[in-house]
């Protein structure tokens, strides 16, 4: 009988606890915080098919996921804390031509990057300004930590997040993140990615982020690109971002000094 009275009060126990966890832990980006308006004067609003961001990097020019789909309609809105807001501060341009890493590969995520070039150049004040490239495509250590900022959603189930908002996350090993009980390389994150979020959950970019500059120890390192469908914030999949290597950068430079165009 005592047995049978210590098995019941521990499933009760357990039953209680279960319902005091949430049903869904991806909270608000994912667990993270809105930003102060105009505090990150790089980032960039693109308004395509989807909500994307991006970063400015020349007055004329942006850093972008090669996965946001624009055309000549698409508005990049430079200045902006709101999506909805008619706020002074937002500076609205148009692309004139978008050039999309040319080895880009849907399947594998490889090379998810692409510049915009805009039809004027931005107006440069405190809420607008340039994010400078790094130097050196130096790999990011596991450990370190970085912020993504965008309008993605708060939640796997709620709408756009009409304002700015920042999470911290933590740069995890490329073993870790292609183990089986994540990505099991599927796809494969390879060099020129770097796997961050929390190796617990609940800490991530979601859709509506993509583009977003990943900013670790304050240098430019990264794009938002890809993690798993429908789950963000799920400590299985945590975020892929497309690393500024040494030959992205080459690029990069390359494109916008007209070698490439």
């Amino acid at each position: 009988m005592r047995n049978s009275y210590t098995f019941l009060a521990s499933s009760l126990l357990i039953a209680i606890f279960l319902l005091l966890i949430p049903g869904d832990f991806c909270v608000k980006i994912i667990g993270g915080n809105q930003v102060t308006p105009h505090s990150r004067p790089y980032m960039v609003l693109l308004k395509g098919e989807n909500i994307c961001a991006g970063a400015l990097i020349e007055k004329n020019w942006v850093l972008t996921a090669a996965h946001c789909v624009l055309n000549r309609t698409s508005q990049v809105i430079l200045g902006a804390h709101s999506i909805t807001k008619n706020e002074p501060e937002k500076q609205i341009m148009f692309v004139k031509k978008q050039y999309p890493y040319p080895c880009f590969d849907q399947d594998t995520h490889e090379g998810d990057l692409k510049l915009l070039q805009l039809t004027k150049k931005a107006k440069i004040n405190k809420n607008v300004s340039t994010l400078r490239l790094p130097k050196k495509g130096d790999d990011v250590k596991p450990g370190t930590m970085c912020q993504v900022a965008g309008w993605g959603k708060i939640h796997n189930n709620s709408p756009q997040s009409d304002t700015l908002r920042e999470v911290n996350i933590t740069v995890i090993n490329r073993r870790i993140c292609n183990d089986q009980k994540h990505y099991d390389y599927h796809p494969v994150i390879g060099l020129n990615m770097i796997c961050a979020g929390s190796l617990k959950g609940g800490k991530d970019s979601c859709n509506g982020d993509s583009g977003s500059p990943l900013i670790c120890e304050g240098t430019y390192r990264g794009i938002t690109a890809f993690g798993l469908p429908g789950k963000c914030g799920d400590p299985r999949g945590p975020g892929i971002y497309t690393l500024l290597s040494q030959k992205y950068l080459n690029w990069i430079n390359k494109t916008m000094k007209g070698q490439f165009r």
